[in-house]
């Protein structure tokens, strides 16, 4: 039976992503005795293309989207089928069938994985809207500290010329009553 740990999945437009399948067999497992099929079938209507196949070995694609872009991460001996497909694109959105058959087994098993790729966002609106709003509080913030340190000036200086245009008959001596 193959179990599949995810049955949807997210992956950024570029990257890697494995899709994993795991299973179990009633009979025992050898690298000759288990073949693996991994198929994929578009979120437009058509039909089922091939991505993977392993039997005693792993056989990539030759041609088609997934030529040079599907890699096996599998170990059979320990009921792993995974594959990866390296640099994925949008044009790979759509649902992905892994399918184990363990030759003394009379059924095969499969299991399905849907795969949506989004593209990748530098900054998200979020982002955005915390850089706005922090770069007019700095502004703010640097505005008011500008203009409260022109009226200290200014109120020193004019404190400074008051002391100094004093007129003699008002001014009175402190230490004199």
């Amino acid at each position: 039976m193959c179990q599949m740990e995810i049955t949807e999945m997210e992956a950024v437009n570029g990257t890697d992503v494995k899709l994993k399948c795991t299973f179990s067999s009633t009979s025992p497992v050898s690298l000759q005795s288990v073949t693996v099929s991994w198929n994929f079938r578009p979120l437009v209507p058509g039909p089922e293309e091939s991505v993977f196949y392993y039997d005693t070995e792993p056989f990539p694609p030759q041609q088609g989207r997934f030529k040079s872009r599907a890699v096996w991460s599998g170990d059979i001996l320990r009921k792993d089928a995974s594959i990866t497909l390296q640099d994925v694109l949008p044009t790979f959105n759509g649902t992905y069938i892994c399918k184990v058959h363990n030759k003394p087994d009379v059924h095969g098993s499969s299991g399905e994985i849907s795969l949506r790729v989004v593209n990748k966002v530098s900054l998200s609106e979020i982002s955005m809207l915390a850089l706005a709003v922090g770069g007019g509080i700095v502004f703010i913030l640097i505005v008011l500290s500008i203009v409260v340190t022109v009226k200290l000036c200014r109120k020193k200086r004019m404190d400074r010329d008051i002391e100094m245009h004093v007129p003699e008959d008002q001014w009175k001596d402190p230490t004199v009553w």
